[in-house]
């Protein structure tokens, strides 16, 4: 039997009253690539927090490489040769790469000394590892792939032997979570245990050695990734099973419903976040825009919902044209015609202090339907609120709950049921599953394609390639401010689309 780099035996944590952790075990042998996935709120970032030290258990032991550990602090992990690296990045932005790597480890009272010691190790880890940054780097420099090998590098330095990694590809585009993978192989290679924690099934399938499935707090499932498939997992992940692929038919565009003509934005601190962006999208038709995060996506999303004034350019919303001195925002878009379920829906698509039936009507307060001549009508804000959670399955069905009570996913079915039930002509939707559990994914893209077929424009942008590629009719790729190319969803490949999410177009590849 192989040897173990990690045992969890019976691992309890309590919040409170909530169990993130019961009775939980875990097995992860050396050398291997170890996936953990479950839904989210399944607790397996609680587990690897309390492995990492970030967290104790309340219960439970710890054995590392086959001998008992006690782990009360980061501190305490990196000493048992355990190192994380985590989904946002811990980095200084205007260290170099080699000062970012030394933090915290200096020795003495010089720290050029103790550059110059670190700077042989470190270009020997780039090379035998096949992480080469360049290690006089400044990191604000570097593409968000180079940073992520930065954060390897540093654990390595630190002596790591495990490596937990923690939803390591939200941020890269398909290329570089493919070079991610290929580093992982390399490390595996040379005798390094990997755990990867993701929610995305298909890098489970192809890059695990083993998987364990986790729900509701509880360990489900512990499986060799090659006895296994993405059905089955997702089906131990739910508890019931469900449909993978979206279920469509052909499109049928009709006449466009927004067009965008020559938009331009620069921030407050001078960046130049949309270049001259021009599209349109059509009467039944969804269109996705792709794009690794940053880079001006969310800008794009404010400038057509009102949220931020026009600066340059013009938008055209079922014949009422917007022009920066013509200025419209929220309230005049929803009026036009427009829905929009934001990127973030618990800073901008909810008031979680508010109870489901008030965020049932957020931004359609002052309909008259909802007001009497001295006070709101509270039974047609009931009533809405009822017809909602129960069309899209809101849980629990608590029209009184707070809205911070929810999980994320039914957090997001409250936005989602909203902005849906208004029956717009246009539907603006930003990072729709983001957090979402797989069974919620599957219900909001149902959802999604319903409005198409009933003649609606929908514009989709999210940073889920896979998202985009299944609910598509259309894929614009943005990159630094800019629409790189536009490709028909029934000819787009993964390859195409993810040099131009890397700034290379087509032709020039």
């Amino acid at each position: 039997m192989s040897e173990l780099a990690i045992e969890l035996t019976r691992i309890n944590k309590n919040f409170g009253n909530v169990c993130a952790n019961k009775d939980v075990s875990l097995k992860v042998e050396s050398g291997t690539i170890h996936g953990i996935i479950g839904e989210n709120g399944a607790g397996k970032s609680t587990l690897m927090s309390i492995l990492y030290g970030f967290y104790q258990a309340d219960s439970g032991s710890i054995s590392v490489q086959e001998k008992p550990t006690v782990i009360r602090s980061a501190h305490d992990a990196i000493d048992a040769g355990i190192g994380m690296v985590h989904q946002h990045f811990m980095l200084v932005d205007n260290f170099s790469v080699l000062e970012n790597v030394v933090l915290g480890t200096e020795t003495g009272f010089s720290l050029n000394k103790s550059l110059e010691a670190s700077e042989v190790e470190l270009q020997r880890l780039e090379k035998e590892y096949h992480l080469e940054v360049g290690i006089n780097s400044v990191i604000n420099t570097l593409p968000v792939g180079l940073q992520q090998r930065v954060e390897i590098l540093k654990a390595l330095y630190r002596g790591a032997d495990i490596l937990i990694l923690d939803e390591p590809t939200g941020v890269l585009t398909p290329q570089e979570a493919d070079h991610l993978f290929r580093i992982l192989n390399e490390l595996r290679e040379q005798g390094k245990t990997v755990i990867l924690i993701t929610h995305k099934l298909r890098e489970i399938m192809a890059i695990t050695d083993s998987v364990s499935v986790m729900r509701q707090g509880e360990m489900v499932a512990h499986l060799k990734t090659a006895d296994t498939n993405r059905e089955e997992l997702a089906e131990l992940m739910v508890g019931r099973k469900v449909l993978l692929r979206v279920d469509k038919g052909p499109a049928k565009p009709g006449k466009p419903v927004l067009t965008i003509e020559h938009l331009d934005f620069t921030d407050d601190f001078g960046v130049h976040r949309l270049k001259d962006v021009s599209f349109n999208v059509r009467s039944g038709e969804i269109v996705g825009i792709a794009g690794v995060s940053g880079n001006g996506q969310s800008e794009l999303l404010a400038s057509i919902t009102g949220i931020q004034p026009l600066q340059k350019g013009q938008l055209i919303v079922n014949s009422e044209t917007i022009t920066p001195a013509l200025k419209a925002d929220a309230a005049d878009m929803r009026r036009f015609g427009m829905a929009h379920v934001p990127e973030d829906r618990q800073r901008m698509g909810l008031v979680t202090s508010f109870s489901a039936n008030e965020n049932s009507i957020l931004g359609y307060h002052n309909e008259p339907e909802y007001n009497g001549l001295l006070e709101m009508d509270r039974d047609t804000i009931l009533s809405t609120c009822k017809h909602g959670m129960d069309h899209y399955d809101v849980r629990p069905n608590n029209l009184n709950l707070r809205a911070s009570l929810f999980s994320g996913g039914n957090q997001q079915k409250l936005v989602v049921a909203r902005e849906l039930e208004r029956d717009p002509d246009l539907l603006v939707v930003g990072q729709p599953t983001r957090g979402v559990d797989i069974g919620a994914i599957e219900f909001i893209h149902r959802q999604l394609i319903a409005m198409r077929d009933a003649g609606k424009a929908v514009l989709l942008v999210s940073v889920e390639l896979d998202e985009i590629l299944s609910l598509s009719d259309r894929i614009l790729v943005m990159f630094a401010g800019k629409i790189m190319g536009e490709v028909e969803a029934s000819a787009a490949n993964e390859r195409d689309i993810g040099l131009l999410m890397a700034g290379i177009s087509t032709e020039a590849a």
